[in-house]
């Protein structure tokens, strides 16, 4: 399992799968080529101070080295990004979310939704109306 650093693989995860969970949120993406499961780790700066930033990444980094990478699907990228509740979530449910996002990421999208199209608004003619 490989680790994801260039900016271009975490937006592109960005666009793939998305699971949430209390304490973080999971990317995932499938890949074309027969490389190794990638895995990135992200927290924003509003989940508070560099020192509690670097204590979510490093709990989230500690899930992952705990799951077992049969969970995780061949030839994908996950991302986690991090949320301030991990800092004070029990990690043995931390780690149960975890292997149920993956599980959930593996299924497939439900039939019958389709993502909702924003309103268009009719184009100006120019004119007033009556």
């Amino acid at each position: 399992m490989d680790r994801l650093r260039q900016r271009a693989d975490f937006l592109a995860v960005a666009n793939g799968a998305r699971v949430s969970r209390p304490a973080f949120v999971l990317q995932s993406r499938s890949r074309d080529d027969t490389g190794p499961i990638r895995v990135g780790f992200t927290v924003t700066r509003k989940n508070g101070t560099a020192t509690e930033r670097n204590r979510i990444r490093r709990r989230l980094r500690e899930l992952v080295k705990r799951l077992d990478p049969v969970s995780m699907q061949p030839h994908h990228d996950y991302v986690l990004v991090g949320r301030r509740s991990a800092l004070s979530r029990d990690f043995a449910a931390m780690l149960d979310d975890l292997r149920q996002a993956f599980a959930q990421s593996q299924r497939p999208a439900p039939r019958g939704r389709r993502p909702s199209q924003p309103e268009t608004k009719p184009a100006p003619t120019g004119r007033q109306p009556d």
